[in-house]
């Protein structure tokens, strides 16, 4: 591959690959809390750590900026994005209203299989949040987003699953931002109760249970800001 300010341009399909992997990397570190809301993603330096110029990073920022997770301003540059209470409280409304009806889905459509996934992936959680260190606390915040992730897709509806993706990841920034505890906010034992109602196929049970969760999670936010970590390291490169 030719280096980021080489004057000959790549493939259209290298370009789009290497644009995928850039939006990828940050968007797991915005995800993961490695970068912190407000964070600068300067487009020489994203360029240099990933080899690649800035069209490509810009391509990738534009990514970002259209799922939410990222804020371009004209003359300033790209931004992690940096949700205001107004816009968190949102978030999370749309949260209730979304996932209390694939809970009532997933409780119709679960199956033997699915039960079993979710039990390996709570004992996954049991084991992360007994580990030490940074590195596994952030496991254990994207565990906790996957098992939101897991119950869209038991639902069976690509749409709302979609949706679910973009929220669960802009809950992860305003969890950074706002978060008091510094853990997941997504309390494991709530999540068993969420699975014994939809073992149940109780769908209203799930659906409340699941609000009463996400209640959970918001009482947690006192809107104190987390600080940013060097792009470098929060991309691990």
């Amino acid at each position: 591959m030719k280096p980021a300010d080489s004057t000959v341009p790549l493939r259209d399909d290298v370009q789009d690959d290497r644009t995928q992997f850039i939006r990828d990397a940050l968007h797991n570190a915005i995800v993961e809390r490695r970068l912190a809301p407000g964070a600068k993603l300067v487009e020489t330096e994203v360029g240099e750590l990933f080899d690649v110029s800035r069209t490509v990073v810009r391509a990738s920022l534009q990514m970002l900026a259209f799922e939410g997770l990222v804020r371009i301003e004209r003359n300033r540059g790209a931004f992690v994005a940096y949700p205001s209470p107004d816009e968190a409280r949102q978030i999370f409304e749309s949260r209730r209203v979304i996932e209390s009806e694939i809970a009532k889905c997933a409780a119709q459509r679960i199956t033997d299989t699915d039960i079993a996934m979710f039990k390996a992936h709570l004992q996954e959680e049991d084991r992360l949040l007994a580990e030490r260190g940074p590195n596994a606390r952030r496991a254990a915040i994207k565990a906790s987003g996957d098992y939101h992730l897991m119950l869209a897709s038991v639902a069976g509806n690509l749409i709302l699953e979609r949706f679910m993706r973009e929220l669960i990841a802009r809950s992860s920034l305003v969890i950074a931002l706002y978060g008091q505890s510094g853990a997941s906010s997504c309390a494991r034992s709530e999540h068993a109760d969420i699975l014994d109602a939809l073992v149940a196929q109780d769908g209203k049970k799930a659906a409340d249970t699941i609000r009463h969760h996400i209640d959970h999670i918001e009482e947690d936010l006192d809107y104190k800001v987390a600080s940013n970590a060097p792009l470098r390291d929060a991309l691990r490169i």
